[in-house]
């Protein structure tokens, strides 16, 4: 596979760029080789600088849900941006999307438009601390927010895939107000409720985890998470940058029928879009300003071009529920014949699978937390990453992401996978 183009793009990127990429898994560090840049997509393909297609397992790292260059979501760009890529003034559409949030997402009384998902989880905290009076939060070792200081703390995703433990520019002080733990551990964090008895303001977490691989919560886990913080007056956070209208048109809160008291969301509403939102039940909302005196604001927040782009997929998610029958039934195809093919193969393997999200884990043990990730054979998944670009097939470019389905796939796609996979399990040996 000829990738000339994409190496020298990259050695001229890397003149002007820290590292030659604006986001550092992109680097391809953790796999190795020479990341790809892309030209083009469409439906559920990638094309590269030099030619190649790939079939898509990232899709923008979640948004992309009907697939890329959606036919409906690039004409309504392309009709709002001859009325202006952005005002700095209100707009009815902002007021239109956040009723459709509402009607979609459940216990949400109010909604917050920013700019991204990192901006999101930062704002909902800020908020959880004003609401409650309270410093402390609790956050889960391989959960990533973003790269907020207080976030940074024992994160997931692309600080695990450079094995950045202690990040400089983070203080002691951020750092003693975040407390972490195990996911899935409930007795841990009711350990550090005791300990910090009335300190914490917030416990957040990703309810169904994509940055450690897909990591599903444990039965009675979620629950009992919202059972503490009901009991302790803590604001209860759910990360749906990832999960936010994938795993239901209500997110993971209608599929694990589990209501948090506040809920950040990403590019999805965006439809791909630098965009994110918070919101929550309005007891907590109210607090912030200007209907409360917890500062949050934003020249881009609640973009036209963002907006209507979020508002177009999110209607057709809504308006054709059946979408996400079809997203799983493909997930779990793809599950089932990758399943199959490593049982051939004689490789320890772990696939998790929720909705349309799904990773493979080279493990002979369960993955029901970072350190269980951590310690799967990751370097065999490198080799196997490389094999299945080889072959035409884009998955993240490490271990600790979750990949994401996308509904322009179709059963030929899967099964080419499912082909590639074979191949590749065979060509990096044991």
């Amino acid at each position: 596979m000829d990738i000339s183009k994409s190496q020298s793009l990259f050695d001229r990127a890397c003149r002007s760029i820290p590292g030659g990429v604006n986001s550092p898994v992109r680097a391809f560090k953790s796999v190795g080789g020479t990341p790809l840049f892309m030209k083009r997509a469409e439906g559920a393909y990638l094309y590269d600088a030099d030619g190649n297609k790939y079939i898509d397992y990232i899709a923008s790292w979640g948004p992309m849900i009907l697939g890329h260059a959606y036919p409906s979501v690039i004409e309504a760009i392309r009709e709002k941006a001859y009325g202006s890529t952005s005002f700095g003034a209100p707009t009815e559409l902002e007021i239109e999307m956040a009723e459709l949030i509402r009607s979609m997402a459940p216990g949400i009384d109010m909604v917050r438009m920013v700019s991204s998902g990192t901006e999101a989880c930062m704002s909902a905290l800020r908020l959880a601390r004003g609401y409650t009076g309270r410093n402390k939060f609790i956050k889960f070792e391989g959960c990533y927010h973003g790269h907020a200081d207080a976030f940074l703390v024992k994160a997931g995703s692309g600080v695990a895939t450079f094995d950045i433990q202690t990040v400089p520019g983070v203080t002691g002080g951020v750092s003693n107000d975040t407390l972490t733990c195990a996911y899935n551990d409930l007795n841990a964090v009711e350990a550090l409720l005791t300990a910090h008895k009335g300190e914490i303001a917030a416990i957040i977490i990703e309810p169904v985890a994509g940055n450690m691989g897909c990591i599903l919560p444990k039965p009675g886990f979620l629950e009992g998470l919202r059972k503490l913080c009901t009991q302790e007056g803590i604001v209860l956070i759910f990360d749906e940058v990832m999960t936010g209208f994938r795993l239901a048109a209500g997110g993971a809160q209608e599929r694990l029928k589990i209501n948090a008291d506040l809920v950040t969301y990403g590019k999805v509403i965006g439809a791909g879009m630098p965009v994110g939102a918070f919101g929550g039940r309005k007891e907590i909302m109210q607090h912030i300003a200007p209907l409360g005196n917890v500062y949050q604001a934003g020249t881009l927040s609640g973009n036209p071009i963002a907006m209507i782009a979020g508002y177009t997929l999110l209607t057709e998610l809504k308006n054709n529920p059946g979408r996400f029958d079809s997203l799983e039934k493909k997930t779990v195809y793809l599950r089932d014949g990758l399943q199959q093919v490593l049982r051939e193969s004689g490789h320890a393997y772990v696939i998790n699978q929720l909705g349309s999200m799904i990773s493979v884990h080279f493990s002979g043990k369960p993955v029901t937390n970072f350190a269980q990730a951590a310690a799967a054979d990751n370097k065999k998944f490198n080799r196997f990453f490389h094999a299945m670009l080889n072959r035409g097939i884009y998955l993240p470019p490490s271990a600790f992401e979750s990949w994401f389905l996308n509904d322009a796939l179709s059963y030929a796609d899967l099964d080419a996978t499912i082909l590639a996979a074979k191949e590749s399990l065979s060509e990096i040996g044991e």
